[in-house]
């Protein structure tokens, strides 16, 4: 059955012709129509409906401690993994119930041998699978529920069962009832249609004269007329049926008070009956539920305590690691605020040697430059020509002062032998 172009047909219908319920369930349908996405749903209806007739809760549910699959279990995706395991328990069950020897798989069997094997089963009904067995590994799915309806159809013919026809219950006849409304009367009501009767009356009088001429003239025909038996003309059933009809309006009931403390005592006693019957019923259940969760608590603390005896080694294994992988932690712990101490002298370190590389790339490149000394010569140039210069200049006024001292000498001395010396000599002179 390919998963693209095929579905099944469990209620019975192929190429459109009409089939008794059960017959064709597992046959095949090559084009899909509108509502082929929603088929697997009635094929599931079906295989429950099937799986009833075959007792499967009281010979497999029951005797696995199963819950019983809902109509649409193996059409929606729920749980794979529980599903796959219903499907696997069904599948084996039913071929056993079909007369052929089958294992049931168990837990941790491997899914694709157990897969193949429902295939091959399948497949010697005479049954086509031609659809990957990858389709079942999921638990769900139109082919799920096509391999089940299939196993499922062969379990029933195994064991003998027919398709009939169905039988129609005969209809009858409903009786015409009254309302209660119609059929409970007060008093209240009584004396209303009393007093309506009343004013119909009075309103519909009639005139005594007239009424005693009408009498007169019956009187005188029915002595004209030969005297006959009075017989009735009624039905008798009819009769019975019109006073059953009519019985109930002529019924007078008077409602009684809810607040009579009587009536609470009654319906105290009626709920404590019916608790009771309940309580029966449910401790029953209860006692089975409790039983059932004791069984299984006890499975479990079993469980745990093999599982704890086989992996005490492993238990004792992980501790000492855990304890190693601690004092590996610890040790990394104080190595690392070791690394992060000596990572920031470094960077102290660093920046200090970045200082000292950038004075001596100042120093260097000063002491390589010759714009310096080029200056320091042209300055002593220069104060060489100004010392020349100077030198000159104090030689012209040393000369200068020289020239006075002596010319203020030759004065003075001339000015002392002035008064001695006759002008005559003095000129001479």
């Amino acid at each position: 059955m390919a998963a693209a172009a095929a579905v099944v047909t469990p209620s019975g219908l192929e190429d459109g012709v009409s089939r008794p319920r059960g017959e064709g369930a597992g046959e095949m349908v090559v084009e899909r129509g509108p509502g082929a996405a929603y088929h697997m749903f009635v094929v599931m209806e079906d295989l429950v409906e099937k799986l009833k007739l075959l007792h499967y809760e009281e010979e497999l549910l029951r005797k696995n401690n199963l819950k019983p699959p809902s109509r649409h279990y193996f059409a929606l995706p729920t749980n794979p993994g529980e599903q796959f395991y219903m499907f696997c328990t069904l599948a084996a069950w039913l071929i056993n119930k079909a007369g052929r020897p089958f294992e049931q798989p168990q837990e941790y069997d491997d899914p694709n041998a157990t897969i193949s094997n429902i295939l091959s089963e399948l497949r010697s009904f005479g049954r086509t699978a031609d659809f990957p067995p990858s389709k079942l590994k999921s638990g769900y799915g139109e082919h799920v529920c096509y391999v089940l309806d299939c196993l499922a159809e062969e379990a029933l013919k195994y064991i003998g069962f027919t398709w009939k026809r169905p039988t129609y219950p005969v209809e009858e006849l409903e009786e015409e009832t009254v309302p209660e409304d119609d059929a409970e009367l007060t008093l209240n009501k009584v004396d209303e249609e009393f007093v309506e009767e009343e004013t119909d009356n009075e309103e519909n009088f009639i005139d005594l004269n007239v009424l005693k001429a009408q009498t007169y003239r019956l009187d005188m025909n029915e002595s004209a007329k030969q005297e006959d038996i009075l017989e009735s003309t009624t039905d008798a059933a009819e009769w019975s049926l019109e006073v059953e009809r009519v019985l109930p309006q002529l019924k007078v009931t008077i409602r009684t008070d809810n607040k009579d403390w009587r009536i609470h005592v009654d319906q105290m006693h009626q709920h404590k009956s019916g608790i009771e019957s309940a309580l029966k019923e449910t401790k029953g259940f209860l006692d089975k539920l409790h039983n059932e969760i004791t069984r299984t608590l006890e499975k479990i603390g079993s469980r745990e305590k093999y599982i704890n005896n086989q992996l005490e080694h492993l238990v004792q294994e992980y501790r000492a690691a855990q304890a190693q992988l601690s004092e590996a932690r610890e040790r990394y712990q104080q190595g690392n605020g070791g690394v992060t101490e000596r990572t920031r002298l470094l960077s102290e370190v660093t920046e200090e040697l970045e200082k000292v590389k950038q004075e001596m790339e100042e120093k260097g490149s000063s002491m390589t430059d010759g714009a310096p000394l080029v200056k320091i010569k042209q300055s002593l140039t220069k104060l060489k020509q100004e010392t020349v210069q100077m030198d000159i200049r104090i030689g012209v006024v040393e000369h200068t002062l020289l020239q006075s001292k002596l010319k203020e000498k030759s004065n003075m001395t001339r000015d002392m032998h002035a008064t001695i010396i006759p002008e005559s000599a003095m000129g001479s002179y």
